[in-house]
């Protein structure tokens, strides 16, 4: 596992690319790009094992669409 702080991502769209995303800034909310707007989630107070470790819960709370 390399050092760069990671989380799991739980709701929104199925169609994400990834459930396990890489973090700027732990406890941030985080912004995902995806079919012309983002979806974005929150951290929980939740952690949870995963392939990579045990990694920070971010929940989905809402999409936002980009400017035509």
């Amino acid at each position: 596992m390399n050092d760069k702080a990671k989380a799991l991502l739980e709701g929104g769209p199925q169609d994400l690319p990834d459930r396990i995303v890489p973090i700027a800034t732990p406890g941030a909310d985080l912004k995902i790009e995806l079919r012309g707007g983002y979806e974005h989630f929150r951290q929980t107070t939740r952690r949870a094992d995963t392939p990579e470790g045990t990694l920070p819960v971010y929940e989905w709370w809402e999409r936002t669409e980009l400017p035509s």
